[in-house]
Formats: structure tokens, sequence, C-alpha cells
């Protein structure tokens, strides 16, 4: 394991975790409906949940993420929820002071627990996860046992915060450009419309 390598495992974990997913979908309406620092729990919610998720896995043997009965459940339990959530962005109501009519809050934002605990259903997670102890764990192999899951760990997790943070401030700057309650409530179903459909690359795996 050397600079090299990881380099080539921050590249893989920020073009993984950058696009378009679950995670981006949720925190981009959230920052939308109550701003960045309300937002900021669920951020670090999945970021811990990432990089606990990943250290586990390394930890135990990465292998159980190849493991078609574990695959499946996995699968069906994260679109199950996915959908869920997708409904709860959908009725989310803009907690907005200048929209004219609204008062205070609109909500309650997901919290830390709800942003780590949905990392063990997210799908792109787990594909992400497989990926990445396919391409760069047989590399590192030279190193010590557990210093390669400390590192994914490190590197997914620093590179989700990142990603979600970049992504809450897009959802932070579409409110700002749109006016009313009614815009920023379509907003909220056009991303959960978006969530719904990036399960259908899962559904048809």
């Amino acid at each position: 394991m050397d600079w090299g390598w990881i380099t080539a495992v921050t590249g893989f974990a920020l073009a993984m975790a950058g696009t378009p997913g679950p995670n981006n979908t949720m925190v981009t309406a959230s920052g939308a409906t109550h701003g960045f620092w309300r937002t900021l729990p669920l951020m670090s919610g999945m970021a811990i949940g990432v990089a606990a998720i990943i250290l586990a896995v390394g930890a135990a043997g990465a292998s159980i993420v190849s493991d078609p009965h574990i695959r499946a459940a996995l699968k069906w339990a994260g679109c199950a929820y996915l959908l869920w959530l997708a409904w709860r962005i959908g009725r989310a109501r803009p907690a907005r002071h200048d929209i004219p009519g609204r008062m205070g809050a609109g909500g309650r934002p997901l919290t830390l627990m709800q942003g780590a605990l949905f990392q063990f259903v997210n799908p792109k997670l787990w594909i992400m996860v497989a990926g990445a102890f396919v391409a760069f764990g047989g590399t590192a192999a030279q190193a010590a046992s557990f210093a390669v899951p400390l590192v994914f760990a490190a590197v997914f997790g620093t590179a989700t915060f990142a990603s979600t943070a970049a992504w809450t401030l897009v959802g932070v700057g579409a409110s700002r450009l749109l006016a009313t309650e009614r815009s920023l409530r379509l907003f909220n179903w056009t991303m959960a419309a978006l969530l719904a459909v990036s399960l259908i690359p899962v559904l048809t795996e």
C-alpha cells in the first residue's frame, strides 16, 4: 500500500460518492427544504455509516458482499426503504421564513442516526463496497490485514461527507431560486422521483 494506491482509491471514492444516487438525492432535497446546517447531521451520519460498513466488511471478509442471499436481502430491503424515503421527501414542507404565508420550520430533517442506518440498506453503497475491494483490495495484500479496511473507511467516509456537503449546497442554491412554497414542493417531488428512478439499475441487476 503506497501513495499511488491511496490516490487511486481516493479517485474511485470521489467518483462513486459524487455521482447522483440515494445519498446525494436525499441531501439535495434536505438542503432545499431545511438548509445546510439542519442537514449537517444527516450528512455526518451518512459519512459515518459508510465508513463503519466498509470497516466491518473489510474486517469480516469482503467476500460477504458477493453472497447472493445477502445481496438479495439488502436489495429488497433497500428498495422498500428508499421508496418510503422518496414519499417522505416529496411530502416535506419547506422551512423558509421568506415564503409568503409560511412561518417557522417545516417538518424535521432526517437525523444523524437515520443517515447512518440508511447505509445498511443503500444498494449503491454495497455495489461501491464490492467494487472497491475487488479493484483495490488485492493490490494492498502486503499491508497489515486491518490497515486496508481502515484506509478504505477513512477515504470513503471523507469522500461521502465532501460529496453530500456539495450536493446539499446545490439544494440550498436551488431553494433560493424557487421563490414560492409551491415551487419548492415541486422540487421536492422531483427529487423524490429521481430517488425512485435510481432503483431501476438495482432492480434490473
